[in-house]
Parts: structure tokens; C-alpha cells; sequence
């Protein structure tokens, strides 16, 4: 048999506990109902991925995902890793909804290909950068626990703070925007409504946030993903850069997004769409000249290493948020990106995406 031909697929149930819950406007998650995959080739190299299904962001359970993964079961067993974009080409038809199972064997399978190559996943998509700074996420919740987590995060040295909106009334949310404007004057805001808003509440929140003395910066899918023409007239509207998350699935998306100047940044999330459709993206918004993101789901620090990964070695990534791996009251692995502050160092990885159990 070929060496890097998979010889056998494990899907684990991977629960970790969370500090506190993760808040969107679409609900909370109270813990990571994750699921960990390894792909280990004829050679005995192994490969991990990890899939981190979000029910409130798309809909995607711990449940649907285990099923997704044993549907691919056929395609990735005997494939060679060495053809991973056939696979993934082929996952994406099999499973086209399951975006957190996808990404879970891509992961695994791109890094056992590069740990039996001895290379870094960073240096495999490009090696332009090795290290990144990403923001920290203030969940939805109450205005005192937006001001507390501000002034903490502020202090460990985060200088960009991710705002969960639109899980409140408009009110609420204004009152936390002045809380860590008060608390972290210093720190540029990124206001990410998962679709919550409206164009009239977007605008109406962002006005009230310039009188608290607030700096924002990044609008993070304030409408719905089907209200095109609402990003493209905040686009226009907003005076702020304006990012497609759940808007985008894929690189079509990218294209129709560029060509309806309905989003000034794409939020590139490997857990919604695998690996490969990311690197497809990210091509489709430097060419079009639109800025990137990098972001995930409540991920731990092997998916997120990955993605680390991808932006690093892509390079030129604006806006990063690779931050859930702090929400987890535990980490499982060993390895990975080394975390300090908002600081993620990538050099310490020298095989794969580095993360060892």
C-alpha cells in the first residue's frame, strides 16, 4: 500500500467545558460539543482535526456532524493524502452542509501529510508570516460584564475587542459599547451582530457607539446573510469596514459579495466551509481587493492552530480572531500556536499544525 494512503478513520466525541457561556444573537453555547478526528496513514503517521459544530451559528449539531463524518467514511479511507483537494472537492458534494466535518478531515488529512513531510502547516500554504494578533470576543450579557471583561482584556494587552450585539435591545447593547469605551479607551471595536440587525439599527448602534467615544473599526455581519442589499448600503453607509461572516459559504459567495460591493472584508471561518474553500476565498478577496479576516467557532487550540496556520502562511490578514481557545476551562492537547497576550507564535510548530494529544 502507498504510504500516505489512509489506512483508517476515528471520529471521538470531544466535550470540553467552557469558562462561562459563548453568546451570539442567535443563543449561547454552554459548552464545546466538538468532536475529534484522526486519519492515520499506511505508514503509521497520524493526522488530527478537529469539527466544532455551532447550533446557533448555522445549525450544525454534535449529532448531524458524527453523521456527516461516517457518510465521508468511504471517501477518505483508501484515499491518498497527497490528493487532498480531490477529496475535499468530493466531501463538498457528498456533504455540502456539513462545513464542521469537512474542515475537521481536511485538517486531518493536510496535517498528516505534512508531518510525514517534516513541514510546518504554516510553511505549507505559503510561510509569509509567523505570527499573528488576534482580538478577544466580549459575549452577549450584561453592560457590567462587558465593562469587567474589557478592562481585563485590556490589561492582558489585547488592543481590538470583538462586541457580540443584536442578542439584546438596541439600548443594552449601547449602554455595553459605552461600558468598554469607558473601561478600554485605548482598544478598537469590532461590533459582529451575526445577523441580528437591521440596516437602521446597524446605523443607529454605530452612531451611538461615535458619541461614547468608542473606536470602530470592523461592522461583522450586522444584517441577515441573505440581506445583500442591506451590507452593500452599509457598505456605503457605515463609514467603517463592513465583513461578511455568515453571508459567506463559499468562494461563489466571495465573487457575488466583491461584485455587489456588498462587503468591504471577507471573514474566512474553516469550520463553515474546510480548509481548501478557504485558500480558495482568500485568493477570490486579494484579487478583488477586498480585505481578510480569519475566524472560528468555539474551537480549542487544534482547529484554531490550523487556521493559524492558514493566515500566517497566506499572509496579509487584516482583521484575526482566533480567540475561543481562552473561553475553554481546559485544553486537551498539547502543542500548537504558543498564546501570549493576543500574540500567537507559530515557530515552536514544526510539523503539521503541531497539536499532539
Amino acid at each position: 500500500m502507498t504510504p500516505t494512503v489512509v489506512r483508517r478513520l476515528s471520529v471521538e466525541t470531544l466535550d470540553i467545558a467552557m469558562r462561562e457561556p459563548f453568546g451570539i444573537s442567535g443563543g449561547a453555547q454552554e459548552h464545546a460539543a466538538n468532536l475529534l478526528v484522526t486519519v492515520e496513514l499506511a505508514d503509521g503517521t497520524v493526522g488530527l482535526g478537529e469539527a466544532a459544530p455551532f447550533p446557533a451559528f448555522n445549525g450544525e449539531t454534535q449529532a448531524s456532524t458524527r453523521a456527516a463524518l461516517e457518510l465521508s467514511r468511504s471517501d477518505v479511507e483508501g484515499a491518498d493524502v497527497r490528493h487532498y483537494r480531490r477529496v475535499a472537492m468530493a466531501l463538498r458534494d457528498k456533504i455540502p452542509h456539513a462545513g464542521a466535518a469537512r474542515c475537521a478531515l481536511e485538517t486531518a488529512m493536510l496535517d498528516a501529510l505534512t508531518r510525514r513531510a517534516g513541514m510546518p502547516l504554516w510553511a505549507f500554504f505559503g510561510g509569509m508570516e509567523t505570527s499573528l494578533r488576534t482580538d478577544i470576543t466580549i459575549p452577549t450579557g450584561t453592560a457590567e460584564h462587558a465593562e469587567n471583561a474589557a478592562r481585563r482584556h485590556a490589561a492582558a494587552g489585547f488592543t481590538t475587542l470583538k462586541l457580540k450585539v443584536g442578542g439584546n435591545d438596541l439600548d443594552t447593547d449601547l449602554e455595553r459599547i459605552a461600558s468598554i469605551a469607558a473601561a478600554a479607551p485605548g482598544c478598537e471595536l469590532i461590533l459582529d451582530g451575526n445577523g441580528g440587525l437591521s440596516v437602521q439599527a446597524t446605523l443607529a448602534l454605530l452612531a451611538g457607539a461615535r458619541r461614547s467615544g468608542a473606536r470602530v473599526t470592523l461592522l461583522e455581519q450586522p444584517v441577515h446573510r441573505d440581506d445583500l442589499e442591506g451590507m452593500r448600503e452599509l457598505v456605503t453607509r457605515a463609514g467603517v469596514d463592513v465583513a461578511a461572516d455568515e453571508s459567506l459559504t463559499n468562494a461563489a459567495d466571495a465573487v457575488r459579495l466583491a461584485q455587489l460591493g456588498a462587503a468591504t472584508v471577507l471573514n474566512l471561518k474553516p469550520m463553515k466551509h474546510g480548509l481548501v474553500e478557504a485558500l480558495d476565498i482568500a485568493a477570490v478577496g486579494r484579487a478583488a481587493g477586498l480585505g481578510l479576516m480569519i475566524g472560528g467557532l468555539v474551537e480549542s487550540v487544534l482547529a484554531m492552530s490550523a487556521s493559524a496556520c492558514l493566515a500566517a502562511g497566506f499572509g496579509g490578514f487584516r482583521f484575526v480572531d482566533l480567540d475561543t481557545p481562552l473561553f475553554l476551562a481546559e485544553n486537551p492537547f498539547e502543542g500548537g500556536f504558543a498564546q501570549e497576550g493576543p500574540r500567537l507564535d507559530l515557530t515552536r510548530i514544526e510539523t503539521g499544525h503541531g497539536v499532539r494529544r
